[in-house]
């Protein structure tokens, strides 16, 4: 088969050469070569054509940021952003996803051995062979289609609530979701895979775009209607019954489907304790977390929907599942938030106010 060729673009000799060694290695990957800055990716990009480009966000002469939303403009084709897990680089990351790139790998920090490397090894692997099978074409017609999508009416009352999961191309699924719902949306739970350092500002970056008041979950937040809740990154949220409400319970423990926050912790969470007033969608990512949780939704009456392929950055979740049985419709992104009011609407039933 032919080999996942890709370009290193970072300001950093040290990046380069630890890029370069952790993929050297890697069946399947070819690294074509290494460019210092925008000026010297723009001309081996042009020379090279390679599949996956790995991108610095802080280069001199032009940002990774401006340079990300030129080649979206001019040669669309799958970036992983390089950041750093500081705030800044938070932001600055969930901006370059929402830009187009595919996904983002942070700079490792501290020691570096053979316990810090193998994961971060495996984790670049993972992400450039996932990023090479990216649909680029779903980005680009969704974020035309999304300027004119108005804002969605909903005149049913808190009875249900709704769970969604999510991982690669999540970002900016959520935001083109979040920028249609209205203020009095149902109670919103979410699993994004995303780093502890990293889930305050996209948080705060969908609460500023959305009408829905949106925030990273603490222990105890009491669920509402017209609010959404962001798993913590490095933990796990489930939903849980006190008394009249339904709350927030955050909590640390093991991986579970090979992460932490996961949408299977979440999802199982709604089934055994919302039933059937719960509504889930998952979401475009890469693997099968939220497959076996989204089941246990469906057998217990929520209704379940999954995103299309055509719209999905990577088909991986809704794929693994839709095969296990566990989604009752696929629907394309730009249709997912108005099928989940339409259902809170009709399906109403008056026997629990969150």
């Amino acid at each position: 088969m032919k080999p996942i060729n890709v370009l290193i673009v970072d300001d950093s000799a040290l990046i380069r050469k630890m890029w370069t060694e952790l993929l050297s290695s890697a069946e399947g990957i070819k690294v074509l070569d290494t460019a210092v800055d925008a000026v010297d990716a723009r001309e081996k990009i042009k020379r090279l054509n390679p599949d996956v480009l790995t991108l610095d966000i802080e280069m001199p002469s032009m940002d990774g940021l401006s340079f990300l939303e030129k080649i979206m403009t001019l040669r669309p084709m799958p970036v992983i952003m390089v950041s750093t897990l500081t705030q800044k680089g938070a932001g600055a990351t969930i901006r370059a996803l929402e830009t187009g790139a595919v996904d983002y790998i942070s700079k490792p920090m501290g020691a570096l051995n053979e316990d810090t490397l193998t994961p971060l090894k495996d984790e670049l692997i993972s992400k450039i062979k996932g990023a090479a099978k990216a649909n680029l074409v779903s980005r680009s017609h969704q974020r035309k289609s999304q300027d004119t999508t108005p804002v969605l009416s909903f005149s049913g009352n808190a009875d249900h609530i709704i769970a969604i999961g999510s991982s690669t191309g999540g970002v900016e699924a959520l935001r083109d979701i979040f920028l249609t719902l209205p203020a009095n949306s149902p109670p919103i739970v979410m699993t994004q895979h995303m780093p502890e350092q990293f889930t305050p500002s996209f948080a705060a970056r969908l609460n500023n775009l959305s009408q829905v008041t949106v925030s990273e979950a603490r222990h105890g937040d009491r669920l509402k209607q017209g609010h959404a809740y962001l798993a913590p990154g490095g933990r796990h949220m489930k939903i849980v019954s006190k008394g009249s409400g339904l709350f927030c319970h955050i909590e640390d423990g093991p991986l579970v489907s090979g992460h932490k926050p996961s949408v299977d912790v979440l999802f199982q969470s709604v089934a055994e304790t919302v039933g059937a007033r719960a509504i889930g969608a998952i979401l475009t990512g890469m693997g099968k977390d939220g497959a076996a949780g989204m089941l246990k939704m469906r057998e217990v009456g929520a209704y379940t929907i999954g995103q299309s392929q055509n719209s999905c950055v990577v088909y991986g979740m809704p794929k693994a599942a839709f095969a296990m049985g566990a989604v009752m419709i696929e629907l394309p992104l730009l249709e997912i938030a108005a099928h989940m009011l339409a259902v809170c609407e009709q399906k109403g039933k008056k026997s629990h106010v969150i």
